[in-house]
């Protein structure tokens, strides 16, 4: 599996395995171990996914050394604040039963961030946490947290897709050292992905897919992703994108598919905002 070197010297796959709604904490864990039988070695999880145990139990047994995995998980709003999230990085590594997390999000730019961030400052210095990072933060939010703390995010994981390219925060985050990271590769399917006339062209002349044509040039562009399936042969199919190259001329003609529009919503709309604060009081 081919790595990236973030910036504080530490290797991340630039391939991994999301686990975003896979809410049957059997089928987390029995996806979890084919992921990791298929040969990888980045888990992506979060605290509001709901299977963080299902991901420690297959962790566990996997029979691959802990050295080798590379575990992400991240602190929900609801969590946010000093003490609050010094809890809630304990929670989750009793859930997933280790004694250290590879890397630790902060899930939505929300809340109390600044409280969050001291406390995860301190599990990184203290070596619970290899990196620390955010996710779904635009460039301004991204800016504002490196301009006033001491450690920078490592990682900012974002919607990035055929429809929402992302060219600028890319370009901004990797000009910050930070790496970029997709979410959402698939766009889950919206607007026919997958039958798209241009992308099959390209996938029949690779003989490939063409979800494994969109993989590839995520990671062509330089961005670490992370599909998610519950399904054996679409979890290999999507391993299988390092024997093949996308020309210069294909990355131009992908990229004017880009409608600059998020398939979910803008995190930086107030309606969004208020979406998910009503939701957390909803919860509580």
């Amino acid at each position: 599996m081919k790595e990236i070197k973030l910036d504080n010297g530490i290797t991340m796959p630039i391939l991994g395995f999301g686990l975003f709604q896979i809410t049957d904490l059997g089928i987390a864990e029995r996806v979890v171990e084919d992921a990791i039988r298929s040969g990888y070695r980045l888990i992506d999880t979060a605290a509001s996914y709901g299977n963080e145990e299902a991901v420690g139990k297959a962790v566990k047994n996997s029979g691959i050394n802990r050295q080798d995995l590379f575990i992400t998980t991240k602190l929900w709003v609801s969590d946010t604040g000093y003490e609050a999230t010094k809890r809630a990085i304990k929670t989750s590594l009793k859930k997933l039963q280790l004694s250290y997390l590879d890397l630790y999000l902060v899930h939505q730019p929300y809340g109390d961030v600044y409280g969050s961030w001291r406390a995860m400052e301190e599990a990184y210095r203290a070596g619970t946490i290899r990196a620390i990072g955010v996710s779904n933060f635009t460039s301004d939010r991204v800016l504002d947290l490196s301009l006033y703390n001491d450690v920078l995010p490592a990682v900012d994981q974002i919607e990035t897709n055929l429809w929402m390219q992302e060219t600028n925060e890319v370009s901004f985050l990797k000009n910050h050292h930070i790496q970029p990271e997709a979410w959402a590769p698939f766009a889950e399917g919206k607007h026919q992905v997958f039958t798209n006339p241009l992308l099959s062209k390209i996938a029949a002349k690779h003989h490939k897919t063409s979800g494994q044509v969109i993989l590839r040039w995520l990671i062509q562009r330089g961005i670490v992703v992370i599909p998610k399936s519950v399904h054996h042969e679409r979890i290999i199919e999507n391993s299988k994108i390092f024997d093949f190259e996308l020309s210069h001329e294909e990355m131009d003609q992908i990229r004017t598919l880009d409608r600059n529009e998020s398939q979910f919503f803008d995190h930086r709309d107030p309606a969004a905002v208020q979406n998910i604060h009503d939701l957390i009081r909803h919860v509580d």
